[in-house]
């Protein structure tokens, strides 16, 4: 397989490809030409902080409201029009099958309409792959520590883009864990980017269960239990102990929930050898883990790869330069492509 950027170039017309990503509440258009992403339009839905989660029918509704919006803004953002488009790609899963629904059913539809190849991507993958959207780009093999909302997960990248999963969580994500203890806090959806923002200004003094399976599988069901628990003894006797101690709470949530993430990445690294390290996913955006990733880069040897912001969260972007490396390969699905909420790394 072809992943060599230098051998992107296969022939003298630029190959131009629509990606649609809508696997959970962002609805996402991105060109591709070439390798390289022209445009990345991302509509979030803020209709879910009301319900403290995604409400997977109030969801798909939306995309619908929003996709061919975000199409249009994308190809305008790359100055292009609908018929420079010669492939279209999609996300297939895993995510919620109604917003998988409404991208697979627009993305095959105008494929059907303009006459050009389909193309399914992996969520998951993408996320990993989004890498290799801007310099540098990690050098194989190397470790991706992909975080998000959904999953958690430790990916080895080998040659030929080789996925292999050496570890993931047994129960709840990472992203998770961050939504869920900011709800017992008081704090709004999505409570990551609150939580983050507040460790700032505070010292994580307080301490939670961080749960260390054998391997690099993680879990973090108990750490929540663990919040909750401990919480509820303080209201007891201290009714304002969370306003009082906001910041402190914060702080302290954070460094658990990366302490138990990175744990099983410096263990990978130890036992793999490989110093090649990247990040990916929602929870990428976080500062603290960004910071302390930086730092462990100094004082392991590590070569640390982050991606630019606007390709952590939900984004087509990522989708796009996925469905590119596919493109190269003629690796192209057909109008019997359907969704797969829990499509699995290694079936694609």
């Amino acid at each position: 397989m072809v992943y060599d950027k230098i051998k992107l170039f296969i022939c003298s017309r630029k190959m131009t490809i629509l990606a649609i990503e809508s696997s959970c509440d962002d609805t996402s258009a991105a060109i591709v030409e070439d390798g390289r992403v022209l445009s990345n339009t991302t509509s979030t839905q803020k209709i879910h902080e009301q319900y403290g989660g995604v409400v997977p029918e109030v969801a798909s509704r939306q995309h619908h409201m929003d996709i061919l919006p975000v199409v249009l803004h994308s190809l305008a953002m790359a100055n292009r029009q609908m018929s420079d488009i010669q492939a279209v790609a999609y996300t297939k899963g895993p995510g919620l099958l109604g917003s998988l629904l409404v991208g697979s059913s627009f993305a095959k539809a105008l494929s059907l309409s303009l006459e050009v190849p389909l193309i399914e991507v992996h969520h998951m993958k993408a996320h990993i792959l989004a890498h290799f959207i801007d310099e540098p780009v990690p050098a194989l093999p190397f470790l991706c520590l992909t975080v998000s909302g959904g999953h958690t997960q430790i990916v080895k990248v080998s040659e030929g883009m080789k996925m292999e999963i050496l570890g993931q969580t047994i129960d709840d994500a990472a992203g998770e864990a961050f939504d869920k203890t900011g709800k017992m806090l008081g704090l709004g959806y999505p409570a990551g980017p609150e939580i983050d923002k507040r460790s700032n200004l505070g010292k994580p003094i307080f301490k939670f269960s961080e749960a260390n399976l054998p391997g690099y599988d993680f879990s973090f069901s108990g750490f929540k239990t663990s919040v909750l628990y401990f919480l509820k003894e303080k209201a007891k006797t201290e009714p304002l102990f969370i306003q009082e101690n906001i910041n402190d709470l914060c702080a302290s949530i954070q460094h658990s929930i990366l302490n138990m993430l990175l744990v099983k990445l410096v263990k990978a690294s130890n036992e793999s050898g490989i110093k090649e390290i990247a990040i990916a996913g929602g929870v990428a955006a976080n500062k603290g883990l960004r910071n302390r990733l930086q730092s462990m880069a100094v004082s392991k040897g590590w070569n640390v790869y982050i991606p630019d912001i606007q390709y952590c969260t939900d984004n087509a972007g990522m989708i796009a330069i996925a469905a590119w490396y596919k493109y190269l390969n003629n690796d192209w699905a057909d109008l019997t492509s359907a969704p797969d909420p829990r499509w699995s790394m290694q079936a694609d």
